[in-house]
Protein backbone atom coordinates (compact mmCIF):
# COMPACT_ATOMS: atom_id res chain seq x y z
CA UNK A 1 0.00 0.00 0.00
CA UNK A 2 1.17 3.44 -0.97
CA UNK A 3 2.35 6.01 1.93
CA UNK A 4 0.16 8.43 2.79
CA UNK A 5 1.58 11.96 2.74
CA UNK A 6 0.89 14.74 4.88
CA UNK A 7 1.55 18.11 5.09
CA UNK A 8 1.64 20.53 8.36
CA UNK A 9 0.62 23.42 7.78
CA UNK A 10 2.44 25.65 11.30
CA UNK A 11 5.16 23.97 13.36
CA UNK A 12 4.46 25.54 16.63
CA UNK A 13 2.58 22.87 19.36
CA UNK A 14 -0.24 22.31 17.41
CA UNK A 15 1.94 21.26 14.00
CA UNK A 16 4.49 19.50 15.69
CA UNK A 17 2.54 17.65 17.86
CA UNK A 18 0.61 16.28 14.56
CA UNK A 19 3.82 15.60 13.10
CA UNK A 20 5.19 13.39 15.77
CA UNK A 21 1.39 11.37 15.72
CA UNK A 22 2.47 11.32 11.52
CA UNK A 23 5.12 9.91 12.01
CA UNK A 24 3.91 7.02 14.35
CA UNK A 25 1.67 6.39 11.75
CA UNK A 26 3.46 6.08 9.06
CA UNK A 27 2.53 8.90 6.88
CA UNK A 28 5.05 11.10 5.01
CA UNK A 29 5.75 14.46 6.34
CA UNK A 30 6.43 17.88 5.24
CA UNK A 31 6.35 20.59 7.83
CA UNK A 32 6.05 24.05 6.36
CA UNK A 33 6.02 27.53 8.55
CA UNK A 34 5.86 30.55 6.91
CA UNK A 35 7.66 32.62 10.03
CA UNK A 36 10.47 31.43 11.83
CA UNK A 37 9.69 27.98 13.77
CA UNK A 38 10.69 28.13 17.79
CA UNK A 39 14.34 26.34 18.67
CA UNK A 40 12.71 23.93 21.07
CA UNK A 41 10.33 22.89 17.87
CA UNK A 42 13.12 23.09 15.37
CA UNK A 43 15.21 20.68 17.51
CA UNK A 44 11.81 18.43 17.78
CA UNK A 45 11.85 18.15 14.18
CA UNK A 46 15.73 17.49 13.56
CA UNK A 47 15.87 15.23 16.53
CA UNK A 48 12.51 12.63 14.64
CA UNK A 49 14.01 13.90 11.34
CA UNK A 50 10.93 14.78 10.11
CA UNK A 51 11.32 17.49 6.98
CA UNK A 52 10.34 20.76 7.64
CA UNK A 53 10.65 24.00 6.16
CA UNK A 54 10.38 27.79 7.77
CA UNK A 55 9.74 31.41 5.78
CA UNK A 56 7.66 29.98 3.07
CA UNK A 57 5.16 27.89 1.66
CA UNK A 58 6.61 25.52 -0.87
CA UNK A 59 3.08 25.12 -2.94
CA UNK A 60 4.38 22.25 -5.31
CA UNK A 61 5.48 20.37 -2.13
CA UNK A 62 2.46 21.03 -0.47
CA UNK A 63 0.12 20.21 -2.75
CA UNK A 64 1.98 16.95 -3.48
CA UNK A 65 0.15 15.33 0.24
CA UNK A 66 -3.21 13.37 0.45
CA UNK A 67 -4.09 15.27 4.08
CA UNK A 68 -3.25 18.70 5.38
CA UNK A 69 -3.56 19.60 8.97
CA UNK A 70 -3.98 23.27 9.37
CA UNK A 71 -2.41 24.87 12.57
CA UNK A 72 -5.00 26.96 14.50
CA UNK A 73 -3.65 30.65 13.52
CA UNK A 74 -3.96 30.05 9.53
CA UNK A 75 -6.84 31.53 8.02
CA UNK A 76 -8.70 30.65 5.09
CA UNK A 77 -8.11 33.70 3.20
CA UNK A 78 -4.24 32.68 2.95
CA UNK A 79 -2.62 31.81 -0.34
CA UNK A 80 -1.73 28.82 0.91
CA UNK A 81 -5.13 27.46 2.02
CA UNK A 82 -6.40 28.74 -1.49
CA UNK A 83 -4.47 26.31 -3.00
CA UNK A 84 -4.74 24.25 -1.19
CA UNK A 85 -8.85 24.07 -1.61
CA UNK A 86 -9.25 24.42 -5.04
CA UNK A 87 -7.02 21.32 -5.36
CA UNK A 88 -9.57 19.72 -3.44
CA UNK A 89 -6.69 18.27 -0.53
CA UNK A 90 -8.64 16.81 2.31
CA UNK A 91 -7.89 19.45 5.30
CA UNK A 92 -7.90 18.47 9.00
CA UNK A 93 -7.42 20.10 12.25
CA UNK A 94 -5.22 18.99 14.89
CA UNK A 95 -7.95 17.59 17.42
CA UNK A 96 -9.69 16.30 14.52
CA UNK A 97 -6.44 14.45 13.22
CA UNK A 98 -5.35 13.28 16.82
CA UNK A 99 -8.87 11.40 17.49
CA UNK A 100 -8.10 9.44 15.10
CA UNK A 101 -5.80 7.68 17.34
CA UNK A 102 -6.69 6.62 20.68
CA UNK A 103 -9.80 5.12 21.87
CA UNK A 104 -10.26 7.74 24.92
CA UNK A 105 -12.67 9.13 27.14
CA UNK A 106 -12.56 12.68 25.57
CA UNK A 107 -14.14 15.79 27.58
CA UNK A 108 -13.80 18.85 25.26
CA UNK A 109 -14.40 22.47 26.61
CA UNK A 110 -15.17 25.50 24.21
CA UNK A 111 -16.55 28.88 24.85
CA UNK A 112 -15.74 32.56 24.11
CA UNK A 113 -14.75 33.13 27.65
CA UNK A 114 -13.20 30.23 30.74
CA UNK A 115 -12.19 28.09 28.23
CA UNK A 116 -8.80 27.61 30.30
CA UNK A 117 -10.25 27.96 33.66
CA UNK A 118 -12.88 24.88 33.32
CA UNK A 119 -10.70 23.08 31.33
CA UNK A 120 -8.38 22.56 34.35
CA UNK A 121 -10.60 22.38 36.77
CA UNK A 122 -12.00 19.36 35.59
CA UNK A 123 -8.54 17.70 34.82
CA UNK A 124 -8.04 18.54 38.46
CA UNK A 125 -11.17 16.94 39.75
CA UNK A 126 -10.87 13.68 37.38
CA UNK A 127 -6.92 13.74 38.67
CA UNK A 128 -7.59 13.94 42.39
CA UNK A 129 -10.06 11.26 41.99
CA UNK A 130 -7.12 9.19 40.25
CA UNK A 131 -8.15 9.13 36.76
CA UNK A 132 -5.62 8.19 34.17
CA UNK A 133 -5.94 12.30 32.38
CA UNK A 134 -4.52 13.97 30.45
CA UNK A 135 -4.37 17.76 29.81
CA UNK A 136 -4.11 20.02 26.42
CA UNK A 137 -5.70 21.13 23.35
CA UNK A 138 -5.56 24.64 23.57
CA UNK A 139 -3.69 24.82 26.34
CA UNK A 140 -0.30 23.37 27.47
CA UNK A 141 0.27 20.28 25.17
CA UNK A 142 -1.55 19.69 21.95
CA UNK A 143 -3.59 16.84 22.28
CA UNK A 144 -2.01 14.75 18.73
CA UNK A 145 1.40 15.41 20.91
CA UNK A 146 -0.54 13.85 23.84
CA UNK A 147 -1.97 10.88 22.06
CA UNK A 148 1.57 10.66 20.66
CA UNK A 149 3.67 10.24 23.62
CA UNK A 150 1.05 9.58 26.49
CA UNK A 151 -1.47 6.53 26.80
CA UNK A 152 -4.31 8.16 28.97
CA UNK A 153 -7.62 6.70 29.69
CA UNK A 154 -9.23 10.35 29.67
CA UNK A 155 -8.48 13.54 27.83
CA UNK A 156 -9.64 17.22 29.02
CA UNK A 157 -8.91 19.43 25.80
CA UNK A 158 -9.79 23.05 25.32
CA UNK A 159 -10.73 23.57 22.31
CA UNK A 160 -11.20 26.83 20.29
CA UNK A 161 -13.47 27.98 17.15
CA UNK A 162 -10.51 27.44 14.72
CA UNK A 163 -9.92 23.46 15.82
CA UNK A 164 -13.43 23.19 15.12
CA UNK A 165 -13.84 24.54 12.31
CA UNK A 166 -11.99 22.09 10.48
CA UNK A 167 -13.72 18.48 12.21
CA UNK A 168 -15.31 15.70 10.00
CA UNK A 169 -15.29 12.84 13.32
CA UNK A 170 -14.44 14.29 16.17
CA UNK A 171 -16.83 13.36 18.39
CA UNK A 172 -16.33 14.07 22.45
CA UNK A 173 -17.86 11.63 25.13
CA UNK A 174 -18.56 15.03 26.92
CA UNK A 175 -18.51 18.80 24.97
CA UNK A 176 -19.15 21.76 27.01
CA UNK A 177 -20.04 25.37 25.83
CA UNK A 178 -19.45 27.71 28.28
CA UNK A 179 -20.44 31.03 26.58
CA UNK A 180 -20.46 32.78 22.58
CA UNK A 181 -19.84 36.27 22.57
CA UNK A 182 -18.30 38.19 19.39
CA UNK A 183 -14.87 37.45 19.37
CA UNK A 184 -12.36 36.59 16.44
CA UNK A 185 -15.05 37.81 13.63
CA UNK A 186 -12.18 38.76 12.10
CA UNK A 187 -11.74 35.25 11.00
CA UNK A 188 -15.29 34.99 10.65
CA UNK A 189 -16.08 37.15 8.01
CA UNK A 190 -17.53 39.52 10.84
CA UNK A 191 -20.73 37.37 11.34
CA UNK A 192 -21.51 36.44 14.59
CA UNK A 193 -24.13 33.45 13.09
CA UNK A 194 -20.62 31.99 11.40
CA UNK A 195 -18.94 32.24 14.97
CA UNK A 196 -22.15 30.40 16.94
CA UNK A 197 -21.47 27.33 14.19
CA UNK A 198 -17.80 26.73 14.26
CA UNK A 199 -18.24 26.66 18.54
CA UNK A 200 -21.47 24.34 18.14
CA UNK A 201 -19.37 22.21 16.14
CA UNK A 202 -18.06 20.33 19.68
CA UNK A 203 -21.43 18.79 19.20
CA UNK A 204 -21.57 17.67 15.47
CA UNK A 205 -20.77 13.98 15.34
CA UNK A 206 -21.75 13.36 19.01
CA UNK A 207 -24.61 10.47 19.58
CA UNK A 208 -27.14 9.38 21.91
CA UNK A 209 -24.61 8.13 24.58
CA UNK A 210 -22.85 11.63 24.29
CA UNK A 211 -23.60 14.34 26.92
CA UNK A 212 -23.96 18.14 25.43
CA UNK A 213 -23.22 20.17 28.62
CA UNK A 214 -23.97 24.19 27.85
CA UNK A 215 -24.93 27.62 29.48
CA UNK A 216 -28.91 28.51 29.52
CA UNK A 217 -28.61 31.85 29.91
CA UNK A 218 -26.20 32.20 26.99
CA UNK A 219 -28.85 33.85 24.45
CA UNK A 220 -25.91 33.10 21.45
CA UNK A 221 -26.21 29.34 22.19
CA UNK A 222 -29.70 29.11 23.09
CA UNK A 223 -30.37 30.75 19.55
CA UNK A 224 -27.85 28.58 17.73
CA UNK A 225 -29.16 25.74 19.12
CA UNK A 226 -33.12 26.12 17.73
CA UNK A 227 -31.74 24.90 14.29
CA UNK A 228 -29.52 22.57 15.08
CA UNK A 229 -30.18 18.61 15.20
CA UNK A 230 -28.27 18.05 18.40
CA UNK A 231 -27.83 13.95 19.09
CA UNK A 232 -25.99 14.31 22.34
CA UNK A 233 -28.38 14.50 25.53
CA UNK A 234 -28.55 18.39 26.47
CA UNK A 235 -27.30 19.21 29.78
CA UNK A 236 -27.62 22.68 30.87
CA UNK A 237 -26.59 25.34 33.90
CA UNK A 238 -28.01 28.13 34.99
CA UNK A 239 -27.65 31.01 37.62
CA UNK A 240 -31.46 32.61 36.42
CA UNK A 241 -33.96 29.57 37.32
CA UNK A 242 -34.34 25.83 38.82
CA UNK A 243 -34.08 22.84 36.65
CA UNK A 244 -34.83 19.37 36.88
CA UNK A 245 -31.65 18.25 35.59
CA UNK A 246 -28.28 19.96 35.16
CA UNK A 247 -26.40 22.95 37.39
CA UNK A 248 -28.52 25.78 39.24
CA UNK A 249 -28.52 28.07 42.25
CA UNK A 250 -31.28 27.60 44.71
CA UNK A 251 -31.86 30.70 47.15
CA UNK A 252 -28.91 32.44 44.91
CA UNK A 253 -26.39 31.09 47.04
CA UNK A 254 -26.48 26.73 46.66
CA UNK A 255 -24.33 25.64 43.93
CA UNK A 256 -26.91 22.42 42.81
CA UNK A 257 -26.24 19.48 40.41
CA UNK A 258 -28.66 17.03 39.58
CA UNK A 259 -27.86 14.23 37.04
CA UNK A 260 -29.21 10.44 36.59
CA UNK A 261 -31.15 11.09 40.03
CA UNK A 262 -27.98 12.05 42.41
CA UNK A 263 -27.90 15.76 43.70
CA UNK A 264 -24.71 17.80 44.62
CA UNK A 265 -24.92 21.21 46.67
CA UNK A 266 -22.20 23.49 47.74
CA UNK A 267 -22.47 27.21 48.96
CA UNK A 268 -20.85 28.90 46.29
CA UNK A 269 -19.00 31.59 49.58
CA UNK A 270 -16.74 28.03 49.53
CA UNK A 271 -15.58 27.75 45.83
CA UNK A 272 -11.72 28.56 45.21
CA UNK A 273 -12.68 31.05 42.51
CA UNK A 274 -14.79 34.01 43.22
CA UNK A 275 -17.26 36.12 40.73
CA UNK A 276 -20.19 35.11 38.79
CA UNK A 277 -18.68 33.71 35.56
CA UNK A 278 -16.66 31.29 37.62
CA UNK A 279 -19.60 30.09 39.47
CA UNK A 280 -20.88 29.25 35.71
CA UNK A 281 -17.40 27.66 35.07
CA UNK A 282 -17.82 25.15 38.63
CA UNK A 283 -20.72 24.72 37.36
CA UNK A 284 -19.77 22.87 34.11
CA UNK A 285 -16.93 21.55 35.85
CA UNK A 286 -19.08 20.04 38.55
CA UNK A 287 -21.39 18.13 35.58
CA UNK A 288 -18.55 16.64 34.11
CA UNK A 289 -17.70 15.56 37.27
CA UNK A 290 -21.25 13.61 38.17
CA UNK A 291 -21.30 12.56 34.80
CA UNK A 292 -18.24 10.33 35.37
CA UNK A 293 -19.27 9.63 39.01
CA UNK A 294 -16.39 11.06 41.42
CA UNK A 295 -17.76 11.39 44.79
CA UNK A 296 -18.88 14.32 45.93
CA UNK A 297 -16.53 14.90 48.76
CA UNK A 298 -13.97 14.64 46.02
CA UNK A 299 -15.86 17.36 44.06
CA UNK A 300 -15.94 19.22 47.04
CA UNK A 301 -12.89 19.44 47.56
CA UNK A 302 -11.36 20.01 44.07
CA UNK A 303 -13.86 22.92 43.75
CA UNK A 304 -12.88 24.03 47.09
CA UNK A 305 -8.96 24.12 46.85
CA UNK A 306 -8.69 25.39 43.16
CA UNK A 307 -7.64 28.37 42.32
CA UNK A 308 -7.18 31.24 39.81
CA UNK A 309 -5.00 30.48 36.92
CA UNK A 310 -2.26 32.88 35.81
CA UNK A 311 -3.20 35.89 34.07
CA UNK A 312 -6.69 35.07 34.81
CA UNK A 313 -7.75 37.67 37.80
CA UNK A 314 -4.28 37.01 38.94
CA UNK A 315 -3.74 39.43 42.31
CA UNK A 316 -0.29 40.35 41.82
CA UNK A 317 1.00 43.63 44.69
CA UNK A 318 -0.64 45.70 46.98
CA UNK A 319 1.01 48.86 47.26
CA UNK A 320 0.17 51.91 48.84
CA UNK A 321 -3.78 50.48 49.40
CA UNK A 322 -3.70 49.87 45.53
CA UNK A 323 -4.44 46.57 44.54
CA UNK A 324 -3.09 45.56 40.81
CA UNK A 325 -4.63 42.76 39.29
CA UNK A 326 -3.29 40.66 36.07
CA UNK A 327 -6.21 39.54 33.64
CA UNK A 328 -4.03 39.72 30.73
CA UNK A 329 -5.55 36.66 28.88
CA UNK A 330 -9.28 38.56 29.05
CA UNK A 331 -8.87 39.33 25.07
CA UNK A 332 -12.36 40.05 24.20
CA UNK A 333 -15.01 41.97 25.65
CA UNK A 334 -17.02 39.66 27.47
CA UNK A 335 -13.99 38.67 29.55
CA UNK A 336 -13.32 42.09 30.55
CA UNK A 337 -16.98 42.46 31.58
CA UNK A 338 -16.61 39.72 33.87
CA UNK A 339 -13.60 40.92 35.23
CA UNK A 340 -15.16 44.77 36.22
CA UNK A 341 -18.33 42.88 37.64
CA UNK A 342 -16.15 40.68 40.14
CA UNK A 343 -14.67 44.12 41.56
CA UNK A 344 -16.55 46.24 44.04
CA UNK A 345 -14.00 49.05 44.47
CA UNK A 346 -13.01 51.66 42.25
CA UNK A 347 -11.01 50.71 39.08
CA UNK A 348 -7.87 52.63 37.10
CA UNK A 349 -8.38 49.75 33.72
CA UNK A 350 -5.23 49.43 31.52
CA UNK A 351 -7.24 48.19 28.25
CA UNK A 352 -6.21 48.29 24.64
CA UNK A 353 -4.09 46.21 21.82
CA UNK A 354 -5.29 44.86 18.71
CA UNK A 355 -9.21 45.29 18.34
CA UNK A 356 -10.71 41.96 16.48
CA UNK A 357 -13.90 43.75 15.52
CA UNK A 358 -14.92 44.75 19.23
CA UNK A 359 -18.02 45.89 20.52
CA UNK A 360 -17.95 47.52 23.98
CA UNK A 361 -21.41 48.35 24.66
CA UNK A 362 -21.63 46.07 26.82
CA UNK A 363 -18.70 47.36 29.08
CA UNK A 364 -20.06 51.33 29.10
CA UNK A 365 -22.46 51.26 32.10
CA UNK A 366 -20.09 48.92 34.30
CA UNK A 367 -17.10 51.60 33.16
CA UNK A 368 -19.55 54.52 33.96
CA UNK A 369 -20.28 52.92 37.14
CA UNK A 370 -16.68 51.41 38.58
CA UNK A 371 -13.81 53.25 36.40
CA UNK A 372 -12.42 56.53 36.70
CA UNK A 373 -9.29 56.35 34.43
CA UNK A 374 -8.53 54.24 31.74
CA UNK A 375 -5.13 53.63 30.47
CA UNK A 376 -4.75 52.81 26.72
CA UNK A 377 -2.08 50.41 26.01
CA UNK A 378 -1.25 49.57 22.19
CA UNK A 379 -0.85 51.79 18.53
CA UNK A 380 -4.21 52.53 17.87
CA UNK A 381 -6.79 53.55 20.74
CA UNK A 382 -9.37 55.24 18.66
CA UNK A 383 -11.70 52.68 19.63
CA UNK A 384 -11.76 52.94 22.95
CA UNK A 385 -11.33 56.58 23.11
CA UNK A 386 -15.13 57.03 20.82
CA UNK A 387 -16.45 53.91 23.15
CA UNK A 388 -15.30 55.36 26.89
CA UNK A 389 -14.81 58.83 26.43
CA UNK A 390 -18.30 60.25 27.46
CA UNK A 391 -18.34 57.67 30.46
CA UNK A 392 -15.19 57.77 32.75
CA UNK A 393 -13.05 60.94 33.52
CA UNK A 394 -9.81 60.36 32.63
CA UNK A 395 -8.48 58.81 28.95
CA UNK A 396 -4.67 58.22 28.64
CA UNK A 397 -2.96 56.87 25.80
CA UNK A 398 0.76 54.82 26.51
CA UNK A 399 3.05 52.83 24.42
CA UNK A 400 4.29 50.50 26.62
CA UNK A 401 3.96 48.88 29.70
CA UNK A 402 6.11 50.56 32.34
CA UNK A 403 4.77 53.53 31.28
CA UNK A 404 1.10 52.12 31.70
CA UNK A 405 1.83 50.87 35.50
CA UNK A 406 3.70 54.36 36.10
CA UNK A 407 0.57 56.27 35.38
CA UNK A 408 -2.12 53.89 36.34
CA UNK A 409 -0.43 53.98 39.91
CA UNK A 410 0.08 57.63 39.94
CA UNK A 411 -3.36 58.22 39.59
CA UNK A 412 -4.96 55.24 42.03
CA UNK A 413 -6.23 56.35 44.99
CA UNK A 414 -6.28 54.12 48.22
CA UNK A 415 -8.63 51.34 47.75
CA UNK A 416 -8.62 51.48 44.05
CA UNK A 417 -8.02 48.16 41.98
CA UNK A 418 -5.47 48.81 38.96
CA UNK A 419 -7.11 46.10 36.45
CA UNK A 420 -5.03 44.92 33.35
CA UNK A 421 -7.77 43.07 31.44
CA UNK A 422 -7.25 44.39 28.19
CA UNK A 423 -10.16 43.27 25.88
CA UNK A 424 -8.25 43.22 23.20
CA UNK A 425 -5.43 40.89 21.30
CA UNK A 426 -1.49 41.63 22.46
CA UNK A 427 0.36 41.16 19.47
CA UNK A 428 0.57 44.41 18.77
CA UNK A 429 2.97 45.10 21.68
CA UNK A 430 3.54 41.88 22.85
CA UNK A 431 4.13 38.13 21.64
CA UNK A 432 1.03 37.03 23.41
CA UNK A 433 -1.25 37.63 26.25
CA UNK A 434 1.54 35.20 28.20
CA UNK A 435 4.37 37.90 27.91
CA UNK A 436 1.73 40.65 28.36
CA UNK A 437 0.88 39.53 31.89
CA UNK A 438 4.44 38.81 32.76
CA UNK A 439 5.72 42.91 31.50
CA UNK A 440 2.60 44.05 33.85
CA UNK A 441 3.51 42.17 36.75
CA UNK A 442 6.97 42.82 36.37
CA UNK A 443 6.48 46.36 36.03
CA UNK A 444 4.19 46.60 38.83
CA UNK A 445 6.98 44.91 41.18
CA UNK A 446 9.42 47.67 40.08
CA UNK A 447 7.07 50.43 41.42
Amino acid sequence: MQTQKIAILGAAESGVGTALLAKQQGFAIWVSDMGCIAEKYKKILHEEAIQFEEGTHTQLEILKADLVMKSPGIAESTPIMKAVRAAGIPVVSEIEFASRYTDAFIIAITGSNGKTTTTTLIHKMLKDAGFNVGLGGNIGMSFAGLVAQHNHDYYVLEVSSFQLDDVSTFRPNIAILLNITPDHLDRYDYEFENYVEAKLNITKYQDEKDLFIYCQDDPGITTGMQDKAIKARKIPFTQQSELDEGAWLANEITLTINLNKKQFTMSINDLGIKGKHNVYNSMAASIVARAVDIKKESIRESLMDFKNLEHRMERVLKIGGVEFVNDSKATNVNSTWYAMESIQNPIVWIAGGVDKGNDYEVLKALVRQKVHTVICLGNDSRNLHEAFATHTDLMINVHDMKEAVRIANHFANKGDVVLLSPACASFDLFENYEDRGNQFKAAVRNL
